[in-house]
């Protein structure tokens, strides 16, 4: 996870002081000072949030806005997901591609509305977003404005106590479903709330001015239910989830279809096509990927790592761990990567390798944690 060269000129985000000032343990991620975890330890905070509610510092990823006279068809030439059909207030995860059908990246697009206008708010992950930005305005140029949020924070507050933590400071956020957003008064401050998450667990993100952010983490630190999260639970929890991690279970080489995120393009979209790398993902829904994405359970309590090769019984290549680690949910190992189509069946036999040894393992179902969204 931790991804900057020591020599890298570090940035902070707004709620830095409030890291340093609860204890966490600092390390660079995307170019910023993050905290990877704080005294209680990763266990603990992952636990917490399962039972109660974690606050996350996601101020680093990337928030803007896009306008445009027809802003949904504009975006819908770089993204496979129906963006068009968005009610007001509805969240969509979708995927940026490339013209071989692979994924620059994957990101969140709310519709809103200004002045009466279809208005996309967009929020895209940390390494890529001055990329995706770059992508996103020079692609649609003469189309769409982008307006990058910088002296915005984005707090996420995840667990099943989310919801009534939150309703003292907000009320209003008990009206959102899983999947829909909306501008709200959160404690005296404008705010744009999203019920949503990357925990699996139900919850919210808080876009708010960068100089309220630290005041109001506090307020929510206050609480006894609340308790600061650092990166290492945020990967566990959403390792539990069997959700995707940029960079490392997908990236440029993968398709949407081969990461198990079908899903992801539209109805309509299939149909009609019109985004990039087309030919190849509907060809793969159509006839199958050669390879897919899956959930793995390594025998004995040892993770095992990124790159770790997966084979065969036989000892033939398959392909490779993309995440894994210890789930505090499940007190045992689990991780997720790439096998050929037809070792992808649930309950299929494989081998890992762990530091020079074999270990055995199957194919399971993900997610390997129940999400506890709100849906209705």
């Amino acid at each position: 996870m931790v991804n900057a060269s020591p020599d890298t000129e570090l940035l902070n985000t707004p709620l830095h002081d409030l890291h340093v000032a609860h204890g966490a343990r600092m390390v660079p991620f995307a170019g910023y000072a993050m905290p990877v975890q704080y005294p209680a330890g990763i266990i603990t905070e992952h636990k917490h949030t399962r039972n109660a509610a974690g606050l996350f510092d996601v101020s680093h990823m990337g928030q803007a806005m896009l306008r445009g006279a027809d802003v949904a068809a504009s975006f819908e030439k770089l993204v496979p997901g129906d963006i068009a059909g968005l009610s007001l207030g509805q969240m969509r995860y979708t995927l940026l591609l490339n013209e071989n059908g692979g994924i620059r990246d994957d990101l969140m697009a709310t519709r809103i509305e200004e002045n009466g206008e279809f208005v996309l708010f967009l929020v895209v992950n940390a390494a890529c977003k001055d990329a995706d930005f770059a992508h996103i305005a020079n692609s649609l140029a003469g189309e769409v404005s982008l307006e990058i949020l910088e002296d915005r924070a984005l707090l996420a507050l995840q667990g099943p106590k989310a919801e009534a933590v939150l309703a003292e400071f907000a009320p209003a956020c008990r009206d959102l479903v899983f999947l829909e957003g909306r501008d709200m008064d959160v404690d005296g401050v404008s705010a744009f709330v999203t019920r949503s998450g990357y925990t699996g667990e139900d919850g919210y993100e808080i876009s708010l001015p960068a100089d309220a952010a630290q005041a109001f983490a506090e307020k929510l630190l206050s609480h006894d239910a609340v308790e600061p999260i650092g990166l290492g639970a945020r990967d566990s929890l959403r390792l539990e989830a069997g959700l995707c991690l940029y960079g490392h279970d997908i990236d440029e080489t993968t398709t949407p279809v081969e990461a198990g995120l079908a899903w992801t393009v539209g109805k309509r979209r299939r149909e009609a096509a019109g985004f990039p790398g087309a030919e190849v993902i509907l060809k793969q829904i159509s006839d199958g990927a050669p390879r897919k994405r899956v959930g793995l359970l390594p025998e004995g309590r040892a993770p095992v790592r990124e790159g770790a090769p997966v084979q065969s019984a036989a000892g033939d290549n398959l392909g490779a761990v993309t995440s894994g680690g210890f789930a505090p949910g499940l007190e045992r190992p689990i991780a997720m990567g790439y096998v050929t189509a037809d070792h992808a069946k649930i309950g299929t036999s494989v081998n890992i390798e762990l530091r020079g040894r074999s270990v055995a393992a199957e194919v399971a179902a993900m997610p390997f944690a129940k999400p506890n969204y709100k849906r209705s």
